[in-house]
């Protein structure tokens, strides 16, 4: 199967997956995701992979959702959002934001997310998604409404708030001291280690790395992840119905109080 924004490729037992549009960080459009989702249900149908790894291309992992780059308003031109306004925004969110997480977590394999640089929101969202989190000593996180979803049950609740609430781009040894990162590695060998790590993985019989999954995950069902999930996407679409944070024009770039303090004081990463 061929992609458009999407690389993927395997070797031995692993799929690599990579977000593949550098030029906007590898921000998440409504094309890139409806990808990704199929390149995981290719690797979760070929029977010759047991782990998959999700990257980024370029000098980011992600920047989070798109909010304007000219594909995307295309696509939306074509396809565009049911309504009346506030039902197709609740819809698109409802799939992308939930949904489609919850989809990739509940994938039969395990997953890892190789994070560098950038991740932001929706690049959040997705590295939530995968089993593991391993990042680059350069990786920044910077949480917003998505990770209401799902940051308490990364960190606990206390730790959740604070970081939601002080609007603190974490870095990668933070991420690290927060449980929210399993490993952190040199720039320059993270590729490496975390293809090393995948295929120690892929050694071990397919089905117990799937009922060690399911073991976990529905640890987490039976403590109300999906209700409290469900809760939170509501919550963030009232907050996005509030007028708080306008809607962007063509061609502006929204400058996020934490994104601006990162790009000020980091390395040139800076997000479209």
């Amino acid at each position: 199967m061929s992609y458009r924004h999407i690389l993927y490729d395997t070797d031995d037992r692993v799929a690599k997956i990579t977000l593949n549009r550098p030029r906007y960080r590898n921000a998440l459009s409504r094309e890139l995701q409806e990808e990704l989702e199929a390149a995981f249900n290719q690797a979760k149908e070929d029977d010759g992979i047991r782990v998959i790894i999700l990257a980024g291309a370029g000098p980011a992992f992600c920047a989070g959702h798109d909010l304007g780059t000219p594909e995307h308003n295309a696509d939306l031109e074509r396809r565009p959002l049911l309504e009346p306004e506030v039902r197709g925004k609740f819809e698109y969110a409802y799939d992308t934001v939930l949904m489609m997480p919850l989809r990739l977590r509940d994938i039969p394999k395990p997953t890892i997310a190789q994070v560098h640089g950038w991740c932001i929101y929706g690049g959040w969202k997705l590295a939530s998604a995968m089993d593991i989190i391993v990042a680059s000593d350069d990786a920044r996180f910077i949480p917003g409404p998505p990770q209401w979803i799902n940051l308490a049950w990364e960190v606990g609740p206390r730790r959740a708030k604070a970081l939601l609430l002080d609007d603190h781009a974490l870095s990668a040894q933070e991420a690290f001291d927060a449980g929210i990162a399993y490993r952190v590695f040199p720039r320059a060998d993270l590729e490496a280690e975390t293809m090393a790590m995948a295929k120690r993985i892929a050694e071990r019989p397919p089905f117990m790395l799937h009922m060690i999954k399911m073991s976990i995950n529905q640890a987490q069902e039976a403590m109300g992840y999906r209700a409290a999930a469900m809760s939170a996407i509501a919550y963030r679409q009232l907050f996005h119905s509030s007028g708080e944070q306008p809607e962007l024009q063509q061609g502006e770039r929204r400058q996020l109080p934490a994104v601006k303090r990162a790009i000020d004081a980091g390395p040139e990463t800076k997000p479209e």
